[in-house]
């Protein structure tokens, strides 16, 4: 039988699908058969015309530190959902672990019904641009990521949420502040970032940050005044009339960031309704001593809500996760 053989091709396609789409399958394909001429070709030639479309490459999926990355990527969109932190709009992405000029995140899609490798789309973190040219419709706002990964190489992962608990204090004057121990990562005054004086006259001025400049403007935003790339000032980032945005060093850190600070929004509005019927002054939040030994704290700790977290959308039908962990 010959390498152009259709049954030979048939049986080499079957063996490539099994490689990347049944963790139990990848474990009967030996490494040398993965990358021969009978399996990489069809791996490779993911898309239109193979019978695959894996948006990951398998020879990266065969990197383990890489698939639990994907896993807890999935797994963080429905987190993020299940608390409402996103709805059928907001997106995470995480920095790729074997190329850190690259980051992913999911396609045009809501967070809570992503669920396997065929969702998540690679971009390059210079330009945003997406790897595969071929690639499915992505978020039009990538540029938030793109542009804090390009900045500020501690960022492994990026969260953007419009989440409506926030959203008084993108609308009015009123500043946030951290209100009890856990939204110590918030600092004494979270800053509010607006994007009207970035656009040029001929943007469509929807408030969507969509393009590399606008990108760029925001992430300035959480070190305006820091000389060194690592030296971030700010966790997060109101965005005025529109939402906010944080980040962190992994994966649970910015889905905990995300989390907390929409916790605290409300937080902060009841006491201030609570605060008035008392006409007793001004809110104190944490002082700046306080948000230092408290993010501290919570970084320290807050591996248990992940794992609670992670509990409540693996019993919930809603939320699929197909990529093992």
């Amino acid at each position: 039988m010959s390498p152009g053989d259709p049954a030979r091709q048939s049986d080499a396609s079957v063996k490539a699908y099994s490689f990347v789409n049944d963790p139990e399958a990848r474990l009967k394909v030996s490494p040398r058969e993965a990358v021969s001429r009978d399996v990489m070709p069809h791996v490779i030639g993911v898309g239109p015309g193979t019978g695959l479309s894996c948006i990951i490459k398998v020879e990266d999926m065969a990197c383990k530190g890489l698939q639990n990355i994907l896993h807890q990527l999935v797994k963080a969109n429905h987190i993020l959902h299940y608390h409402g932190a996103v709805d059928g709009f907001g997106h995470i992405s995480v920095r790729h672990p074997e190329k850190p000029n690259v980051y992913i995140m999911c396609g045009y899609m809501p967070p809570a019904l992503v669920q396997s490798q065929e969702d998540l789309i690679e971009y390059y973190v210079d330009g945003s641009a997406p790897v595969d040219p071929n690639a499915k419709k992505g978020y039009s706002e990538r540029f938030i990521h793109g542009e804090l990964f390009k900045k500020y190489p501690s960022i492994q992962c990026v969260v953007h949420s419009h989440a409506e608990g926030v959203l008084p204090y993108v609308s009015t004057a009123v500043p946030l502040k951290p209100m009890f121990h856990m939204g110590g990562f918030l600092g004494p005054q979270v800053p509010v970032w607006d994007i009207a004086p970035v656009y040029d006259e001929d943007y469509q001025q929807d408030m969507l940050v969509n393009n590399a400049k606008l990108g760029n403007s925001l992430a300035l935003a959480f070190a305006p005044t820091s000389a060194k790339p690592e030296d971030l000032e700010h966790n997060v980032i109101l965005m005025k009339r529109h939402g906010y945005t944080t980040w962190g060093k992994d994966i649970p850190t910015a889905v905990y960031r995300a989390i907390h600070t929409l916790i605290n929004a409300g937080l902060q509005t009841n006491a201030a309704v609570l605060q008035a019927t008392l006409h007793d002054g001004p809110l104190e939040g944490l002082s700046e001593r306080h948000c230092r030994d408290c993010q501290m704290m919570n970084e320290a700790t807050q591996d248990k809500s992940w794992r609670l977290w992670s509990r409540e959308v693996e019993v919930n039908p809603l939320y699929r996760n197909s990529i093992p962990a």
